[in-house]
């Protein structure tokens, strides 16, 4: 979900389940207990059938409403390292979040939802965790845009949805960004690398229409094809503080030869992390504490994050290989 206010702000993920973080994957997924089993939520029957609402926004018709998702969808289904698929099934008179067994992509008018942009939920099968409904809501209460080059007095109605289908498929914030914080729980987006940085770019801004590494690497570890994990490399290792495991690290991975970053999170108490979707190729690995958004808009409040150490990096240059896990990379990192 993301959210807005004259001042873009930081988002948390809203949903219609309690979701947690508790493994060591490369990138956020939504992860349920199930059965006492940590269990990633995920599409597992294709192609994913979705409905667009008949309901309209000042200057965005249903029907500009309907092309503007369709797209955002390809730009998710044309990434030639997952295996995902999407089928449009016409309009409804359905809203969003109705819990009627249709995935629906809308309008609806919250005004009092006014930091609010738009948001994503989920109904799963609780045996396996599959994802069998799935709802966008956009807050017809803020003024959007479908122009091409976008609108400076408006939010790009394109964006929103591209970042909003990422949830859709199970993926939940990135950290590759960077913003200014203009006070308290303010912050503005100075860069981004990735569509699912859980905070928008301001109105008018078309940046985030298209998809970055990061958003790639996350999505085909989600949904790999037959040759996502024998082209690409992983990176796996430890991050530790005082002789302790870091939960909630960001850790990035930098090329240093195409200037791409793909990131994830030490997601257990033993501070391990592991990034897959790597390019082969040399690597800067950088370890950075949660502090370019809120903690709430990655992880839960009981979660035992520390931010609480400075940026390091590792002492050496790492070199992915093709279809290869290096040796463990271990970073220690020293409190602030």
């Amino acid at each position: 979900m993301r959210r807005a206010t004259s001042l873009v702000r930081a988002a948390v993920v809203c949903l219609a389940l309690v979701v947690c973080a508790s493994s060591a994957e490369a990138y956020l997924q939504f992860i349920v207990p199930l059965r006492g089993i940590p269990t990633v939520l995920k599409w597992k029957r294709m192609p994913v059938r979705w409905f667009a609402t008949d309901a309209s926004a000042s200057g965005v018709p249903a029907a500009a409403l309907q092309a503007t998702a369709a797209h955002a969808f390809s730009s998710w289904e044309s990434v030639p390292t997952a295996s995902i698929s999407f089928a449009y099934v016409g309009f409804t008179g359905a809203s969003p979040f109705a819990d009627d067994g249709l995935s629906v992509i809308g309008f609806a008018n919250e005004p009092d939802e006014d930091r609010t942009l738009a948001a994503t939920g989920f109904t799963i099968d609780t045996l396996t965790g599959e994802i069998v409904e799935s709802d966008i809501f956009v807050n017809s209460a803020f003024l959007w845009s479908t122009a091409s080059a976008g609108d400076p007095a408006r939010y790009d109605l394109e964006s929103v949805l591209v970042h909003e289908i990422g949830h859709f498929l199970g993926l939940d914030h990135s950290l590759v960004g960077e913003t200014e914080l203009l006070g308290p729980d303010a912050r503005r987006v100075l860069a981004s690398g990735s569509v699912m940085f859980p905070i928008a770019f301001g109105r008018g801004n078309t940046a985030d229409r298209a998809l970055q590494p990061d958003d790639i690497a996350g999505v085909s570890s989600l949904y790999p094809d037959g040759s996502f994990t024998s082209a690409t490399g992983t990176v796996r290792g430890h991050v530790q503080k005082n002789g302790r495991g870091v939960f909630g690290a960001h850790i990035v991975a930098f090329n240093v030869q195409t200037g791409t970053l793909i990131g994830g999170f030490t997601l257990n108490t033993s501070g391990e992390y592991e990034i897959m979707g790597l390019s082969p190729g040399p690597y800067v690995i950088r370890v950075e504490p949660l502090d370019d958004a809120s903690i709430e808009s990655f992880f839960i409040a009981s979660d035992p994050v520390d931010a609480n150490f400075s940026v390091t990096y590792a002492d050496r240059l790492i070199i992915v290989g093709a279809g290869g896990v290096t040796s463990s990379v271990d970073i220690t990192v020293r409190a602030k």
